[in-house]
């Protein structure tokens, strides 16, 4: 019998994936899941397999208050926790409710392109703005508020999908000034806040959000613990929060994955999620080190940017188109993430996206070497 697939990328013995955002299988903590969920049961407490509250179950709430707080060093009220199924649930809810077809919503540009695609869904229209690895370009932020009045703005502050840029702490400070002023919807996707490795990242947008009515904070247990549990929160100001609760949604379905963030209770409280991802640091920074000196020697023609945190390295090839390059490295095995893809206009044609969450050391050398063979071979042929 055929074995079927279980999951939504599984790359076939010997294929190196470089451009696959996922986190490898064995860092998924699936003995510490476990004895969580024994500990749970262990309560015969039902309730989970009700439907749940709408803002997501107050004990589960209450104790990743104290994990955040404890992660900001700055206080945290439950209230403004709101359980989701993830970072990507929680964008599609917030266009659903603030957002109509043909709306403006800023991104950045590179953006993280399966944002671009939930956009896309909702029929809005993308308005790049400009940006280097110093942040944001302000300027055109204000002016692109000014020129297209958007309903979102909607950025990865740190350690970018795909860039690996963090946004420095007083440029974050203008732009939640800005989203006051023209009274416009700033949604934080502060996923990789937590990973951090050579870099400190700055107080997260989620801090603004209590007395902010306009900033918005989304992040998820994918990153940082295992995205099959379908985990994640918002952290906004109680009134923004309090919409979410009363739509449809949420009215018909309840909270969403009550049973989850029930059985996960006890992992964050037991201190479980901090041991996690205190490991998950270690463990990404060899991964790190191993594909910058990898690009070093095998891709000395490439510009980068050497990421403090996250999943990505963000490369430029000069003159390679990197969608041709990429078709050109699965005949070697070896894959990418071509640069248009994270494009709201199509453009950045000679970037990729590079990952080194997915695979050990050893492996992501070997795949870079791989990337160094296809080069040679396009450039022989041509």
């Amino acid at each position: 019998m055929t074995e079927l697939q279980v999951v939504q990328s599984d790359p076939p013995p010997g294929f190196i994936d470089l451009g696959l955002g996922n986190p490898d299988s064995s860092l998924l903590p699936f003995e510490l899941i476990g004895q969580a969920a024994r500990k749970y049961f262990s309560t015969g407490d039902r309730r989970s397999l009700q439907y749940g509250l709408e803002q997501g179950d107050g004990s589960f709430r209450f104790a990743l208050a104290d994990f955040l707080a404890a992660a900001y060093e700055a206080p945290v009220d439950p209230s403004n926790l709101f359980v989701t199924t993830g970072a990507s649930s929680a964008l599609d809810l917030l266009c659903s409710l603030y957002t109509s077809p043909g709306d403006a919503v800023l991104v950045e540009e590179p953006a993280y392109y399966l944002a671009l695609r939930i956009f896309e869904d909702h029929w809005l229209k993308v308005v790049p703005l400009p940006g280097d690895q110093d942040g944001l370009d302000l300027e055109s932020l204000e002016g692109s508020l000014l020129e297209t009045r958007p309903r979102l703005i909607y950025l990865v502050p740190t350690f970018q999908n795909p860039s690996g840029r963090t946004i420095p702490l007083e440029q974050r400070e203008k732009i939640v000034e800005l989203a006051q002023r023209q009274d416009v919807l700033l949604v934080a996707d502060e996923v990789y806040h937590h990973l951090g490795y050579s870099q400190t990242p700055p107080p997260p947008f989620a801090l603004y959000a209590k007395q902010v009515e306009q900033v918005i904070s989304i992040s998820s247990f994918s990153k940082i613990l295992a995205p099959g549990l379908r985990l994640g929160w918002i952290q906004a100001n109680q009134k923004m929060l309090k919409r979410l609760a009363g739509s449809g949604l949420l009215d018909s379905g309840g909270g969403m994955n009550p049973f989850t963030s029930a059985l996960l209770r006890s992992l964050v409280e037991s201190g479980g999620l901090q041991a996690n991802i205190n490991h998950l640091r270690t463990e990404y920074a060899l991964r790190l080190e191993a594909m910058a000196d990898a690009l070093h020697r095998y891709l000395p023609e490439a510009t980068w940017t050497l990421p403090g945190g996250g999943f990505f390295f963000w490369v430029r090839i000069p003159g390679v188109d990197t969608a041709e390059f990429r078709r050109k490295a699965n005949e070697f095995n070896v894959d990418l993430r071509q640069g248009a893809l994270f494009s709201s206009r199509k453009g950045l044609e000679d970037w990729m996206r590079l990952s080194f969450s997915f695979y050990p050391a050893q492996t992501i050398e070997e795949g870079v070497n791989r990337l160094r063979e296809c080069l040679d071979s396009a450039l022989v042929s041509r």
